[in-house]
């Protein structure tokens, strides 16, 4: 049997934005300036709605080579919202099969760029993928628009963004120009602004245009994604964020364990922390929480799921666990419950998403009326360790 090609360090551009932003021609734009012996790949996540030129399109699923261009297209719904399997699956033979130089990643406009960046930044795509800056569309006529200024969908895309291509701003008048300016800084006060060169016949008085544009958003293909290694360093402590390693009850664990785990409740690198722990912080309107526990830990199965689906306002839950009934996946929403028999893993994770007010789209954000205490949450997690 032919032994895997293990691929590291492939340069890799997430380039988003919302519904009909113009992520398309971007893309196209970035592919006009590759070297022609290079072959690239290209992610795409809405397939059936892509207006890839002529060269470029793909007419299936399937994962096509054109002008040193491997095309794969995920359909099914948002990689970003549902199971990362899809996301993992289409990655995995994309670089494998066609080996490129470059990938790009094109996620559906309805997107939530937050959830992918957090897939991304998952260890088992640190080696295989060198994240370059998040390049976000924005369609400057959509912005005037009072539905999609304060859509959250919307402002989502800028404020997990390191770059920002503006265009069709040539019909904004000067006072519109700088509140829009305005309105990108309340959001993303660190983003990098481009505006597009077929708009150069906007007045120049108020802002910057590049007189090379090509040579400047190319330049954004080299360059490290401080969006991206912000998540990788999700588990070091910062403000609003909190790393706490557990202990299951005494009876259930070896006098090696318990020395193992004791005296780390300071916060240090993923790197450097002794497995049990958690982490929770505060993004935006949601709360995160996630633990990691040694693969020796087995959970019950059923009390496990009770207790997850008790959490209050939950919106994600999602994992890789140990438990009475093997090792599982769980992925639920809302709207959906999956949990599927996996191989064994190092160790057991889990990650929970919380509602952290209670606003509708709309209305304008209400103060929570609940609050979590982790360290019961902790506790109960860790009385469901199995006993030998």
């Amino acid at each position: 049997m032919k032994s895997p090609i293990i691929l590291q360090n492939i340069p890799c551009t997430l380039v988003t934005g919302f519904l009909g932003s113009g992520k398309t021609t971007l893309i196209n734009q970035l592919i006009a300036t590759k070297a022609a012996d290079e072959r690239w790949a290209l992610l795409i996540n809405e397939f059936g709605r892509i207006g890839i030129d002529g060269a470029l399109l793909a007419s299936s699923q399937d994962s096509h080579t054109t002008n040193d261009i491997a095309i794969r297209e995920v359909s099914g719904g948002c990689i970003c919202c549902t199971s990362q399997l899809p996301l993992q699956i289409a990655l995995s033979r994309l670089l494998s099969d066609h080996q490129p130089k470059r990938l790009l990643i094109e996620p559906t406009g309805l997107a939530h760029p937050r959830e992918l960046i957090q897939q991304l930044s998952a260890p088992h795509w640190q080696t295989a993928l060198k994240m370059q800056a998040v390049i976000t569309v924005l369609n400057a006529l959509q912005w005037q628009q009072d539905k999609y200024r304060t859509h959250e969908g919307f402002q989502a895309h800028i404020r997990d963004a390191d770059v920002l291509v503006i265009n069709r701003y040539a019909q904004l008048r000067s006072d519109e120009r700088q509140a829009l300016q305005a309105w990108l800084a309340n959001l993303n006060s660190k983003i990098f602004i481009i505006w597009a060169e077929a708009d150069k016949q906007t007045s120049a008085h108020d802002i910057d245009i590049s007189t090379n544009y090509s040579a400047l958003l190319n330049a954004q293909l080299s360059k490290p994604s401080s969006v991206i290694s912000k998540q990788q360093r999700v588990n070091i402590a910062q403000p609003h964020k909190a790393v706490v390693s557990l202990r299951p009850p005494r009876h259930s664990l070896t006098e090696n364990t318990l020395t193992n785990s004791a005296n780390h409740d300071s916060a240090q690198p993923d790197t450097d922390i002794e497995l049990p722990y958690r982490y929770h912080e505060t993004q935006q309107d949601i709360l995160l929480a996630g633990w990691r526990l040694p693969t020796e830990y087995v959970l019950n199965a059923d009390q496990l799921q009770d207790w997850l689906l008790t959490l209050p306002n939950w919106l994600r839950i999602k994992g890789v666990v140990h438990t009475s009934n093997g090792w599982l996946q769980i992925n639920f929403t809302p709207d959906s419950f999956s949990t599927k028999t996996v191989s064994a893993q190092v160790d057991s994770r889990l990650e929970i998403i919380l509602q952290a007010s209670n606003s509708q789209e709309g209305e304008i954000d209400k103060e929570i009326d609940w609050e979590i205490d982790w360290e019961i949450c902790d506790r109960e997690l860790m009385a469901m360790v199995m006993v030998d």
